[in-house]
């Protein structure tokens, strides 16, 4: 099968970028023939805001260049990953146009959400999940807290959703978990063409020995990740348990500051760490926390956490009921509760019998779902259902 992968990078390295990769490696190994098509938010600064908003709603360029690589290639499938903003919704119509299959991945709520993560002032918010112009968010800034981003982004769901392009100019839409396809539809997209596949990761090499060395986290400083929640807990605890936090972020600075005011010595910001650091972290923790307050889409670092048979503590909220078993392949926590978080923590340093079994549990769950293996035979179901609905569409 010849395939088209496409994916608009965002100025910081992220899970999407990763799950990007990984696909593409996978359908190499397979023997299938791949093109890849990718933009990078990194120009944005040289076309200039105008533009930019131009370039969300329509991008005529991208709907050009991918026109020109379908007529030279001819792919059966054109995979998306991220449209935005550079690529824009117009590239679906190029693929269309052509008579090839289109698939998108749904990394977040965007097209639900302009600010894609369904959150707003620290509480998860779906106030524009059935608004068809979605003016909540531009009344709150959601976007970058500007008006003008914010209106441009929204500008675009509305636009789009006039032109019924989700419904029309996409055969099958790929959700990563049974929580956000149900979150999703009720946003407006076609429940029938959303499927499910779960993220995956490679190997790491199953189960270590552990001694009493530290809890880790591993993901990007910010807000919604629920970082100061974790931190709180510490000073809480404020015992001797190791922390150490993998990522970079906007909060790093803040980050800073509490360690030092706290003086929770016990604490190692270690900023961003490469992927094959943070792999032997994990491995080497007793146990992951994962404190996030928004409707994660499907957070790679808890698929790894279980591939290296890392019992993971996690906020139980969106989709963290549904990937970890609570008491079995991990320990779930009130979400925003550091003194809860504190008590699932303490109890399980407490615990080693118990780590080792919901830690092999954990090593179990990646084995009979999260493999490459098992990926691919999903994968290659939904594009089978796309070239379905594509030939339905063309009847």
């Amino acid at each position: 099968m010849k395939l088209l992968l496409l994916h608009n990078y965002y100025k910081n390295p992220g899970g999407e970028d990763s799950v990007f990769a990984a696909e593409f490696q996978l359908l190499l190994e397979k023997g299938h023939k791949v093109i890849t098509y990718t933009d990078n938010n990194s120009r944005l600064y040289k076309i200039g805001s105008f533009h930019a908003a131009r370039q969300t709603l329509w991008a005529s360029d991208s709907y050009r260049k991918i026109s020109q690589i379908i007529q030279k290639e001819k792919p059966d499938i054109a995979h998306f990953h991220n449209t935005f903003p550079l690529i824009s919704p117009a590239a679906y119509y190029a693929c269309k146009k052509a008579g090839v299959a289109v698939i998108q991945t749904l990394h977040n709520y965007r097209l639900a959400c302009p600010a894609a993560i369904a959150l707003r002032s620290g509480k998860t918010c779906q106030d524009c999940f059935n608004k068809f112009f979605p003016w909540p968010a531009v009344w709150h800034r959601c976007y970058h807290g500007s008006f003008s981003q914010t209106f441009a982004v929204s500008a675009m769901l509305a636009f789009h959703r006039l032109l019924e392009t989700w419904q029309k100019q996409v055969d099958a839409y790929i959700a990563l978990t049974e929580f956000a396809k149900c979150k999703l539809a009720s946003g407006g997209l076609p429940n029938e063409k959303i499927f499910v596949k779960p993220n995956f990761v490679s190997d790491p090499g199953g189960i270590i020995e552990k001694g009493r060395t530290y809890a880790v986290f591993a993901g990007r400083l910010s807000p919604e990740k629920g970082i100061m929640t974790l931190l709180d807990a510490w000073r809480i605890m404020n015992n001797g348990i190791g922390l150490k936090i993998a990522g970079a972020g906007p909060l790093e600075a803040e980050i800073k500051q509490f360690i030092k005011t706290h003086r929770l010595k016990h604490v190692e910001l270690l900023g961003h760490c490469g992927h094959n650091r943070t792999i032997d972290l994990i491995k080497r923790a007793n146990f992951l926390i994962f404190p996030s307050v928004w409707f994660e889409a499907f957070p790679v670092s808890l698929v790894e956490a279980f591939a290296c048979g890392t019992p993971v503590i996690a906020a139980s909220i969106g989709v963290m009921p549904e990937l970890i078993r609570d008491g079995k392949t991990g320990l779930l926590f009130n979400p925003a509760d550091p003194s809860g978080l504190a008590e699932k923590i303490k109890w399980l340093w407490k615990n080693p019998g118990k780590q080792q079994e919901l830690g092999n549990a954990a090593r179990q769950e990646y084995t009979d779902k999260y493999t490459p293996e098992k990926n691919f035979g999903i994968l290659m179901s939904i594009y089978d259902s796309a070239l379905k609905n594509n030939a339905d569409a063309a009847k």
